[in-house]
């Protein structure tokens, strides 16, 4: 996938349902490619709760451990301001 553009929507619908480790592993690449800092604090939420920052947004990210559904998904690209194309 480096060098080509690639459709987050297929990677969601078309191959898996992602955990919220690999949310954060997708964003960071996301982060890395468009040179914005990408960094998670646990200490912001309750219990398995926690923070993701992407450059100054930040959404909300439940156990890291369990599965993301579509719609969840999408608000968490939103508060990012990322769209589901990359």
């Amino acid at each position: 996938m480096i060098g080509k553009r690639f459709d987050i929507r297929t990677i969601l619908f078309d191959s898996f349902f992602m955990n919220g480790a690999q949310f954060i592993k997708l964003i960071r690449k996301i982060g890395k490619k468009n040179g914005v800092e990408v960094r998670f604090d646990s200490r912001s939420g309750k219990g398995s709760h926690g923070r993701l920052y992407y450059g100054e947004r930040f959404t909300t990210l439940k156990d890291r451990k369990k599965e993301i559904g579509p719609g969840l998904y999408r608000k968490m690209l939103r508060d990012l301001g990322l769209n589901e194309e990359i």
